[in-house]
């Protein structure tokens, strides 16, 4: 929207100075009383000529009546009437139309510096306004009981002797005395005797209501007789006008009497004179700036805001009625400073109420709308481009006063004030302050609802507000369409005197079904509010999640009310638990970390939602218990109608979509476990029904994005999270690693890991195989097709990484040779026999040939048999089957000796023998605290034996690195294995 001023801020448009400053308006500034303007008591508007005419727009009818009449007065007889009838609806301008006449004869030639005058007289074809003798009679002031008198002049109680008196003195009434006393009408000829040499212009208002009284006194037939009888007199001079108003005040109720003189009036006024229409339509809001406003024509500003608001409503013209696309521009050019529907809505609406006054009554009530929202407070609130119907200030108590004038009863006061505005706790006040950010700075709850206000005639009539005639009047450039429907679904829902009916809105002075609402509310209990939210949470996220395997466990007491499974298991907690509570973290953290007496095996499975704010929910239950029992008492819906009866409808199924929207927004906080062992929270912020089928698919949909939960894993993420402790992992181990460790994603369904480990082996990433009862390994599958439905969870069934299920894949061959017996001991010259037995790579049994013996003490022949020497010492025996070679280990013990023999060995020598195994991380310390002892012994033999495992990706480069040492240290490099 382009950056359109608010109207109060462009020039022109400034209200006239006793509105700018508030001041206290009277009726009597609007309803113009001709009486009052001849004796100079009405207000200065209308008592100076100058002032009155620059406030008054020349409409067409206004300058044909006025131009007829001074041509007529100038002696004019072509193109004129002598007698004119107003004979309209009150309201319709015709006192004002009188005060022109009035004013232009009693000015004569000085009129013609009056604003407006001069296009009067180019219409009128004279040169200047000749001055007349004037006669005013007003039939709400002129009496027929008392008549009227000044000083000593005689007593007037009839129209003609009181027009014969104001026309010419006591020489005309002289004329009429007889007539006067007699209470008899005049004829022509007296009529004409009557009338002063001269122009005359004779000016009747408010007819009726003189007749309704004069009938009482007997008068009532002779004035309409006189009437008629003046018409034909004056129909037949030269210089004398008649205009006369036929319709009496609104003050008394029209009678049969008054129809049938209203009727007969009308009839013969129409036949000797010419009917007019004081004002069109389109010419009402040119009126209307006129008399608020200084109005100096259409501004600048206008035509703009004009333009945005043409192309606002051709933009949204499938969604509003009352304003036509092609004409949009004029009509708010027309219109400006208002909006065309604040003005027609009183033509569209309100003109059929018996008490409504269709000029003075709208511009009593705009000039109580412009003065209050010309101060500075409404202005701040209202900084609209155009005064639109929903800126009424239905808050200002003079205004709902004029309003309720027009309606012509004031029932309407408690509703209007309890629902739109008057009071800090209206309805559509309250919604505005909760609302977006938008819809309060727009205050568009009491622009939708004063709107539909005035659309809807003010009750009083079965009148109501269409959907597109609202969106009409409170929308506009900038104003986004669907925080309309919005906000007339949360004044439908608050209200308590608003009702719809097929989208068309009406308030009423009876209460609609959200009155008998607050009432049944307040005799809602707590039990049973908290057995209505256990039920309808239960059953909102009990619904099931296409793809995703859970186990909802609602409102748990104890830790194992939740059970250890490797399963996505769903906790919701009872809305009382709070998740801002110390007490219920505690409760968290112990469901997570323990179920029952154990502790929690499959903790990672655990997902906790909480609620946050539970008020809302509550209220939201209280209103489903509330509209349900309205819902079943049939003596209460008895008492509905139709259209309140549909509304009850909606407003049950709507108290339910309301109370699912409100577990929704209150269920945002997820607790589950993260890589620390600790509680983390989720918060799902804003949440709202549009975004999932349920509560639990939307907080699954949220984990999955997060990857806190996933579907079948890549088999390359195995590999990456592979226990470092394990060659062979089994599948049940698998399976368990995703609900037991918090750092890994949950799975959706348990069994999708076997489409990861069935996915995995098909392109070799992983094998599969089976643990035999020997504890040795069987290869089922590797880099072949394998199906998820054939992959077993079991502890017994495992996967290995692909360099180890190759190996599986390698055909048996002889891997280590076992000697037997190993370490034993024997005296000098024991024999022994040895066996050989083949191990595979896989550890099983394989046949080893014949193998080549060796030792490096005693004897051992081609068949294994040793024979110890006399040396005592620990000796090795080898048995070396192709490259593959065992050893075992045998001691001769010493040989024991004669008494000759033993004396001569205390002289000698003795050989110190061990064998043992030493840790690899205490061989330094072996060679500094032992072996250095005997450094410099002579004979000192050590045979050293390792065994060091290394994989198969670095086993040969291992293997190089040793023999290039040993080689360094002139020792054999025969490493095996590498």
């Amino acid at each position: 929207m382009a950056n359109l001023k608010p109207w109060y801020r462009v020039e022109g448009c400034q209200p006239r100075e006793d509105l700018r400053l508030n001041k206290p308006l009277n009726e009597a500034d609007f309803a113009v009383n001709l009486d009052h303007i001849k004796r100079g008591e009405s207000h200065p508007d209308y008592v100076k000529p100058h002032l009155f005419f620059a406030r008054t727009f020349m409409t067409k009818a206004l300058r044909e009546l006025a131009a007829g009449t001074i041509r007529r007065l100038a002696g004019e007889q072509s193109e004129t009437a002598a007698v004119y009838n107003m004979a309209t609806q009150f309201g319709g301008g015709k006192t004002h139309a009188l005060a022109t006449l009035y004013h232009l004869a009693n000015g004569g030639s000085a009129a013609r510096d009056w604003p407006g005058v001069d296009q009067i007289l180019t219409d009128a074809g004279v040169q200047s306004i000749p001055k007349a003798a004037v006669a005013v009679v007003v039939g709400t002031e002129f009496d027929p009981l008392t008549g009227r008198q000044e000083g000593n002049g005689p007593v007037r109680k009839t129209l003609w002797g009181e027009i014969a008196w104001q026309l010419g003195g006591e020489k005309s009434f002289a004329v009429v005395a007889e007539h006067e006393a007699k209470g008899m009408a005049p004829g022509g000829d007296v009529i004409r005797k009557m009338l002063p040499q001269g122009p005359a212009l004779i000016l009747l208002d408010e007819v009726i209501n003189y007749m309704n009284r004069a009938r009482v006194v007997k008068l009532a037939e002779q004035s309409r007789t006189f009437i008629f009888n003046l018409a034909e007199a004056a129909r037949a001079l030269s210089g004398v006008v008649v205009c006369v108003s036929v319709p009496k005040s609104a003050i008394l109720e029209v009678t049969a009497a008054d129809q049938e003189d209203y009727e007969a009036i009308k009839h013969d006024l129409n036949r000797l004179g010419k009917a007019i229409m004081m004002s069109a339509d389109v010419e009402i809001s040119e009126i209307i700036r006129r008399r608020l406003f200084d109005w100096k024509g259409l501004p600048k500003e206008g035509e703009l805001a004009a333009q945005e608001y043409a192309a606002w409503v051709r933009e949204n013209a499938g969604a509003l009625t009352g304003i036509d696309p092609d004409r949009a521009y004029e009509q708010f050019k027309a219109a400006y400073p208002f909006h065309p529907a604040a003005l027609s809505v009183f033509e569209r609406k309100w003109q059929s109420l018996p008490r409504f006054q269709r000029t003075r009554g709208v511009l009593r009530l705009l000039a109580l709308w412009v003065a209050r929202a010309f101060q500075e407070d409404h202005r701040q609130q209202f900084p609209d481009p155009v005064i639109g119907l929903g800126s009424a200030p239905m808050d200002d108590p003079r205004f709902r006063a004029a309003v309720f004038e027009q309606l012509g009863s004031a029932d309407l006061e408690g509703p209007s004030t309890t629902d739109i505005a008057g009071s800090a706790n209206a309805h559509a006040v309250r919604l505005d302050k909760e609302a977006t950010e938008a819809i309060k700075k727009g205050r568009l709850h009491q622009k939708v609802a004063t709107t539909i206000f005035f659309e809807s005639n003010g009750g009083q009539l079965k009148t109501e507000a269409a959907l597109g005639e609202i969106k009409s009047a409170a929308g506009g450039p900038g104003v986004n369409m669907a925080d309309v429907d919005h906000v007339l679904d949360g004044l439908i829902t608050n209200c308590y005197y608003l009702n719809i009916d097929r989208n068309r809105y009406r308030f009423s002075v009876t209460p609609n079904v959200n009155k008998i609402l607050t009432d049944r509310r307040a005799a809602v209990q707590p039990k049973q509010i908290d057995d209505l939210l256990r039920k309808e949470i239960e059953a909102a996220f009990r619904v099931k999640v296409k793809d995703y395997e859970l186990d909802v466990r609602p409102f748990p007491e104890r830790t194992n009310d939740v059970p250890d499974r490797p399963l996505l298991t769903l906790v919701v907690l009872h809305p009382e638990r709070q998740s801002d509570s110390a007490a219920t973290k505690a409760f968290m953290d112990k469901i997570v970390k323990e179920c029952g007496n154990s502790g929690r095996t499959f903790k990672a499975a655990v997902i906790i939602v909480a609620a946050d704010a539970i008020g809302a929910m509550k209220d939201a239950a209280r209103d489903v218990l509330a509209w349900r029992e309205i819902d079943e008492d049939d003596e209460t819906k008895s008492r509905l109608d139709e259209g309140q009866r549909r509304q009850l409808t909606v407003n049950v199924g709507g108290s339910r979509k309301a109370l699912e929207e409100a577990i929704w927004r209150a269920y945002r906080h997820i607790f589950l476990l993260n890589g620390e062992n600790t509680l983390r929270l989720i918060d799902l912020g804003i949440v709202t029904r549009s975004q999932a089928s349920s509560p639990t698919e939307n907080l699954l949909n949220r984990l999955t994005s997060d990857d806190i939960v996933t579907g079948a894993p890549n088999p390359s993420k195995l590999v990456r999270w592979w226990p470092p402790a394990l060659t062979a992992w089994p599948t049940k181990a698998v399976r368990d690693a995703f609900f037991t460790t918090p750092s890994l994603s949950r799975l959706k369904q348990p069994d999708l890991i076997k489409r990861s480990i069935a996915d995995g082996v098909s392109r070799g990433e992983i094998g599969y195989a089976r643990r035999k009862s020997n504890d040795q390994l069987e290869l089922i599958a590797f880099n072949r097709s394998l199906v998820e439905t054939d992959v077993e969870i079991s502890d017994d069934v495992v996967v290995l990484k692909a360099e180890d299920a190759k190996k599986l894949l390698e055909p048996p061959r002889l891997a280590r040779v076992q000697l037997s017996p190993d370490g034993r001991e024997v005296a000098p010259g024991e024999i022994v026999t040895f066996t050989v037995a083949g191990v595979s790579q896989y550890g099983e049994p394989v046949e080893v040939g014949t193998p080549s013996w060796s030792a490096t003490g005693g004897a051992i022949d081609a068949t294994g048999k040793f024979v110890a020497g006399a040396e005592a010492g620990v000796f090795g025996v080898s048995a070396r089957c192709g490259s593959v070679e065992g050893t075992a280990q045998v001691r001769v013990r010493v040989r024991e000796k004669s008494a000759t023999e033993a004396n001569a060995t205390n002289t000698a020598s003795q050989m110190l023998l061990w064998t043992g195994e030493v840790p690899a991380q205490k061989w330094m310390n072996f060679y500094t605290k032992v072996l250095t002892r005997f450094a410099s012994t002579p004979g000192l033999k050590l045979r050293v034996t390792f065994e060091a495992p290394a994989d198969n990706a670095h086993a040969k480069g291992k293997a190089d690195e040793a023999r290039a040492a040993l080689r360094e240290l002139g020792l054999d490099d025969h490493i095996s294995g590498g």
